[in-house]
């Protein structure tokens, strides 16, 4: 299978590369980027070809990985789509709702497969705790409390027309995801949410917040979406869950298998991850689906309802009170 990558400007485009060419069934084909720099820099690095036009990607691979600009993912994805190729498109989905709609019509359009990038599907950790869940062990799914917090990634993720909102838009999809992950079939019905500028004052976007989520099955949710990890910090981030269950508690912890480095060379402290690689899974998964013509198992419905959830966080941080949504 040839996959070609559409753009560089998301930083996981590059673990993606990686992931398509550790994959015994698929070839990575070609990158187009319209950072023309930025694009012939990855195809040099990566041993493929460049391409000046997305057109021409499009004409000599079966599936592309979507990595550009959050605001232009609507654009590259439905081209895709509408040339006939299957796509994997980095979170969140769209800027707008109108956006993430019209990606999903046009892969139906097309009789393409859409599948949203939410690689903390496929942690181990992760992926263990949803079994434990669907057991029963926990019972019924009462109140989680979550955060993702990382670092400050400045570049476009700063400009709110290029990536639709800051940390909240960054980090609530990822958590949200997996919070509906657990809890199959049901959504939220109601958000409240502050977001502020604390961390970086030169940063015109929120770098924090806090979020409190009802759903639809009486469950409760918290959240801590945040840049407010230092550039020095050890590690970029986190990902933690706490479940609160009828039955018993459990919490997960997708990053901390990891050990701690002391380095005279760069005279700083880091937490090399030596766990799994959902990067790699979640690639992996998408690789099959295709060729086996399944269903992928995160879908474009799937993170249109996190972008809905994130953009209703923004109204009430406006607002400043609870905002609705409708189902």
């Amino acid at each position: 299978m040839k996959i070609g990558i559409v753009s560089f400007a998301h930083m996981h485009a590059w673990s993606y590369a990686h992931a398509v060419q550790r994959n015994p069934y698929a070839e990575l084909a070609g990158i187009f980027d319209d950072d023309a720099e930025r694009g012939r820099g990855m195809a040099e690095q990566f041993g493929v070809k460049e391409y000046g036009r997305l057109e021409e990607l499009l004409a000599d691979v079966d599936a592309v990985i979507v990595c550009s600009e959050n605001a232009k993912h609507a654009a590259h994805t439905i081209a895709a789509a509408e040339a006939g190729k299957h796509v994997l498109c980095e979170k969140p989905i769209a800027t707008t709702v109108e956006d993430g709609r019209a990606m999903i019509e046009a892969a139906e359009r097309n009789g393409v497969q859409l599948m949203i990038a939410f690689p903390c599907r496929f942690s181990t950790v992760a992926r263990r705790m949803k079994e434990r869940i669907a057991s029963g062990e926990l019972g019924e799914l009462a109140a989680l409390n979550g955060t993702n917090r990382g670092s400050m990634p400045w570049g476009w993720f700063v400009d709110r027309s290029m990536s639709g909102g800051g940390a909240v838009m960054d980090h609530t999809v990822h958590v949200l995801d997996v919070m509906r992950w657990y809890m199959p079939g049901a959504e939220v019905t109601e958000v409240y949410a502050e977001a502020d500028r604390l961390f970086y004052e030169t940063a015109e976007i929120d770098d924090c917040g806090l979020l409190t989520f009802i759903f639809d099955n009486g469950a409760i949710a918290s959240l801590d979406p945040s840049w407010s990890r230092s550039q020095s910090y050890p590690v970029w981030g986190d990902l933690t869950l706490d479940i609160i269950g009828t039955k018993g508690t459990a919490k997960i912890d997708l990053y901390r298998q990891h050990f701690t480095l002391h380095s005279d060379d760069t005279m700083k402290t880091t937490q090399p991850f030596w766990g799994d690689d959902p990067d790699q899974a979640l690639i992996d998964h998408f690789i099959a689906c295709v060729a086996e013509d399944k269903p992928v198992s995160v879908t474009g419905t799937d993170g249109l309802r996190a972008l809905e959830v994130a953009l209703a966080a923004y109204r009430s941080a406006e607002l400043k009170q609870p905002v609705a949504l409708a189902r």
